[in-house]
């Protein structure tokens, strides 16, 4: 048997090797430093965030800002609207849009084509937010939780990201030979389809949640009872115009410079609370995601 050659990296190979690391690791610190800086502003003393040039740890630990933060009613109310029009919109989102791929990714469905061509039309050309806006008020759902759920229900993008999976992932075989068992349209996508479907839908759920949780502009259109505001709408009120709600009164009773300091570390805390529901959502799906989104790259 002829011997196997053994490759040997050459010097050229190892500098490039190194060059490319280096690079890489650069660029992860560029990328990563903004979050660290936010996660330890939030858990320093605010006296000291500024006192070195870059913030690796907490200066003074405390958890003061996170304290104020969890006194503060619109920001705990708007907390629990965040998670319910996510869980809601997300659950929504996959019917429709799994109810919408299905039947595009069959052969079989006369029309499919002009379908596909009516729904792809409407990435291009909407009606633009004025008739959008009288056509939420004529149906009655201007400041409920409907107006942050229905209004969006589908993304034609994601739909024909699903429909490209089911054409690619799921056999005509196994569809017939499920009909020639007695399997009705309903019953081969509860059974068949959906089950198979697992990596798509995780990331169909990964995209519209993430979109779902960062809306703001919807509420802030739609929305006028505070009560109803979301999270990202607060966030958008402390950072933008400095406002804290219920305890910026507090704050302003004591309005010398620890009290301005102690409203920066607030700021970082509340940045950190609205994303800790996608960092951890995200590891989740993380396995599913490139073999989800890897099909809707390569086949149209």
């Amino acid at each position: 048997m002829a011997s196997r050659a053994i490759y040997k990296p050459t010097r050229g190979d190892r500098v490039f090797d190194i060059v490319n690391i280096a690079i890489i690791t650069i660029f992860t610190l560029i990328i990563l430093y903004p979050i660290i800086f936010v996660i330890m502003a939030s858990l320093s003393d605010p006296n000291k965030i500024f006192d070195t040039p870059l913030l690796l740890w907490p200066r003074g630990f405390t958890l003061k800002g996170y304290t104020e933060v969890l006194k503060n009613g619109d920001i705990l109310t708007g907390f629990g609207n965040a998670v319910l029009y996510t869980f809601a919109g997300t659950m929504v989102n996959l019917i429709v849009t799994t109810l919408g791929a299905y039947p595009l990714s069959r052969k079989d469905f006369v029309g499919k084509g002009p379908i596909t061509i009516f729904f792809t039309i409407t990435m291009f050309f909407s009606g633009g937010l004025i008739p959008t806006y009288l056509v939420n008020q004529q149906l009655g759902i201007l400041n409920t939780i409907w107006v942050m759920i229905l209004p969006g229900a589908l993304s034609v993008y994601n739909m024909i990201l699903m429909r490209t999976y089911f054409q690619a992932n799921i056999p005509n075989e196994l569809l017939e030979s499920a009909y020639v068992d007695g399997a009705n349209d309903l019953q081969l996508l509860w059974r068949v389809v959906l089950p198979l479907s697992t990596p798509i839908i995780a990331v169909m759920a990964m995209f519209y949640g993430v979109g779902r949780w960062n809306d703001y502009y919807t509420a802030m259109i739609y929305l006028t009872d505070r009560s109803k505001f979301p999270l990202q709408l607060i966030l958008r009120e402390i950072l933008v115009q400095g406002s804290f709600g219920d305890t910026s009164t507090a704050l302003s009773q004591g309005a010398d410079a620890q009290m301005m300091m102690l409203k920066l570390t607030m700021k970082y805390s509340v940045v950190i609370i609205s994303t800790l529901p996608v960092m951890l959502f995200y590891p989740v799906v993380q396995k599913y995601f490139e073999k989800g989104i890897m099909v809707g790259a390569i086949k149209g």
